[in-house]
């Protein structure tokens, strides 16, 4: 996978981000296990996931319409010590 040409990163630590992607990790617990905020680790998640919906659509060959990726939260934002959201990502394909 192609990474950014002006991250700053080391490319260990480009890896360790790609292995929480994969390992379906935190935006935040990926941030305190590389040592990066966790802002950084959602830029790169979100160029993961784009990278991912180019790939599904040039596998489908679908020319038309519109693609709209979405992200969604459920749970509390923030229960006592502990983070309970689930996480849930949809594709949705628009025709005009």
């Amino acid at each position: 996978m192609e990474m950014r040409k002006d991250s700053m990163l080391s490319t260990n630590k480009r890896n360790k981000i790609i292995s929480g992607f994969a390992e379906y990790l935190t935006a935040t617990a990926t941030a305190n296990i590389v040592r990066v905020t966790r802002n950084t680790i959602n830029t790169y998640y979100k160029e993961f996931r784009n990278k991912i919906l180019k790939s599904c659509m040039e596998e489908s060959r679908v020319d038309r319409g519109e693609f709209e990726l979405d992200e969604s939260y459920f749970g509390a934002k923030r229960v006592r010590g502990k983070r309970g959201r689930g996480v849930a990502f949809s594709l949705k394909n628009r025709f005009c």
